[in-house]
């Protein structure tokens, strides 16, 4: 077992690393964090004597003062340096720092120098230090106006703001699970190589994509339009485009947008529902459910999923992993609907009715038992 601790664990990558990490419980022991253990070095010590690593995300992105900015994150650093020492601990520190390192300003300035005193603190101990210098990260859950220019741009879209481009630059991003693969990488291969060694390395992330500003915009008006209008998915066959659906999906606001009313065609032949317009393939799945029911209890990583009741009384609960929340929707065949899973949510379909629950499922990849990305968890 190898024991990890994430400063800023509840932040955007820190949710994302944690989450991931969990998926592996016989492989590796989470050890909790909270922001509070900085204002208190006794917790902040029993916190790193517990760590064989340490993944140093906790930082400060954005304030009207750049010099609060500059001193916070050296401060962050310091404190985690003070910790080490005074405990006597050594553990592989993993520090995030930023491609904005070489740029003339006081996050990149304060993050160039929180990773050269960590790597000092490593030589002077003996530990593991490994500085991960790194582009702009999306994904899921990222704080519009705070984390990427893509989460301000999906919550614009979805909340019926107009997005505006300031600069068309070129965007060099990582998707926030790549990065998060990468991480947990250099923390398996540092623990079998190095164990009681010393050891310090500078890592530049690669970015995953290159895209203008204005590029980057244009897909994501289509998505919306298509989206919203007819629930259109788009060609999910490239994997930018798959991660930029998933990512925009999460921030439309579930409680509000569905089910999703489809139009019901009816003459005396019988119905006709269009229930799904696809960019690309996929698979579609049809089953009945007997009353009472529960199928499901799952989430995924990846894929991408729709649930759609055309016949019987349903309900479909999801919660997000690491979250207490249940959302609970209703659906009757009488009036066609479907809900889409948003990936890192559990969920599931219950019948509800008297009579047998007929339903369609879509994924948009076939199923690999090989790399099936279902993992188990009730809602």
């Amino acid at each position: 077992m190898i024991k990890v601790g994430i400063t800023g664990q509840s932040g955007f990558i820190g949710t994302h690393l944690y989450n991931t990490l969990g998926l592996y419980p016989n492989k590796y022991e989470r050890i909790p964090f909270e922001d509070e253990y900085f204002n208190d070095i006794k917790k902040l010590g029993k916190f790193v004597v517990q760590c064989d690593a340490i993944v140093h995300l906790a930082a400060m992105n954005r304030h009207k003062d750049p010099h609060v900015i500059y001193e916070t994150n050296i401060s962050l650093v310091k404190q985690l340096i003070t910790a080490c020492e005074e405990t006597n601990s050594s553990p592989h520190i993993l520090y995030s720092s930023s491609t904005q390192e070489e740029k003339d300003n006081l996050y990149g300035k304060s993050k160039k120098e929180g990773r050269k005193l960590l790597e000092q603190w490593a030589n002077r101990n003996h530990a593991k230090f490994s500085g991960l210098i790194i582009p702009n990260v999306f994904g899921p859950f990222g704080h519009p106006y705070y984390n990427s220019v893509v989460s301000t741009f999906c919550y614009q879209l979805t909340h019926g703001e107009i997005p505006k481009i300031e600069i068309d630059g070129q965007l060099k991003i990582i998707y926030v699970s790549q990065l998060v693969e990468q991480i947990i990488h250099q923390i398996d291969e540092i623990h079998s190589k190095y164990k009681n060694d010393c050891y310090v390395e500078e890592i530049n992330v690669p970015s995953t994509t290159v895209i203008r500003v204005s590029e980057l915009l244009y897909l994501l008006e289509s998505y919306k339009k298509n989206y919203f209008n007819s629930g259109e998915i788009p060609d999910l066959t490239n994997p930018f485009n798959r991660e930029l659906y998933n990512t925009f999906l999460c921030y439309i606001n579930h409680s509000d947008f569905f089910p999703f009313h489809l139009k019901l065609n009816s003459d005396k032949r019988g119905s006709f529902v269009e229930v799904m317009k696809l960019s690309n393939g996929g698979q579609i799945s049809f089953s009945t459910t007997v009353p009472g029911i529960t199928r499901g209890n799952h989430f995924h990583t990846r894929k991408a999923e729709r649930f759609a009741v055309i016949k019987g009384k349903a309900r479909i609960d999801l919660r997000r992993i690491g979250s207490d929340q249940v959302l609970s929707f209703f659906l009757d065949g009488s009036q066609p609907s479907f809900v889409d899973m948003p990936i890192w949510f559990t969920h599931n379909i219950t019948n509800i009715g008297n009579d047998d629950l007929y339903t369609l499922f879509w994924i948009n990849e076939k199923y690999n038992p090989e790399d099936p990305d279902t993992f188990f968890e009730e809602v």
